[in-house]
């Protein structure tokens, strides 16, 4: 069976996940994570990727972000992607691939799940042990929405400017909602649609989505369809 295409809708956020091959180390150190940083945020402006959150893991990366065409994400990644390879193999005494294959992706409802998304992928060095407390992972978004730091990778999308009228309230107010544990069943729809590339989102946004998206926007039905019993005249 031939493979879908990327799932794109205009205007449309996704949740992005790039691993290293076999879990292998990505980055090696600060200076790795600086390289990766800024070349991504040079191939991001090149092909009009709006980057809203990410996460510089050792072994893998988190991104959120909206495409300004159906190119943005797969050409900003591939660009990205050759760069920082053959630095980092030079740079290493290293040869062969470095990433796992395709990236995974998934288009998200942004008024449902895009502030939530951009807490999953900033708690990640948290949950995974690498830190004790988001602002002191120094290779993701969090320290700018909470006005620590100014990133210059980092396009603040509509919703977070909703958060507040001015900096101090929109950074207060997002620092506030980590206090509020992400439920099992929103993380279980978030890895398994970032996993299985389907869109997340409401019955009402999949209904309005399906006819603006390149492909089909969740699997089909497994088994044949039910008979119509025959009505009696």
């Amino acid at each position: 069976m031939a493979r879908l295409p990327r799932l794109f809708i205009p205007r449309q956020p996704q949740h992005v996940i790039l691993r290293g091959n076999n879990r292998q180390a990505i980055f090696a150190d600060d200076e790795d994570r600086r390289t990766f940083h800024d070349r991504l945020r040079e191939a991001a402006r090149a092909h009009g990727l709006a980057i809203h959150a990410y996460a510089l893991m050792p072994n893998h990366l988190h991104l959120l972000a909206t495409p300004a065409d159906e190119r943005s994400l797969p050409a900003t990644l591939q660009s990205v992607g050759r760069h920082y390879v053959l630095y980092f193999n030079r740079r290493h005494q290293r040869t062969g691939t470095l990433w796992e294959g395709r990236y995974r992706a998934t288009v998200i409802e942004a008024e449902r799940y895009l502030l939530l998304c951009s807490r999953y992928i900033e708690l990640n060095p948290v949950r995974t042990g690498l830190t004790d407390a988001p602002g002191n992972f120094l290779w993701s978004s969090y320290n700018h929405h909470v006005g620590v730091t100014v990133d210059s990778l980092v396009t603040d999308h509509a919703l977070y400017w909703a958060l507040g009228n001015t900096p101090f309230e929109r950074q207060r107010s997002y620092a506030e909602a980590f206090a509020q544990p992400i439920s099992a069943a929103d993380l279980d729809a978030l890895r398994t649609a970032t996993q299985k590339g389907w869109l997340l989102g409401s019955p009402e946004y999949q209904a309005r989505m399906t006819l603006a998206a390149n492909r089909r926007i969740s699997p089909l039905t497994r088994g044949r369809p039910r008979r119509t019993p025959a009505s009696s005249s």
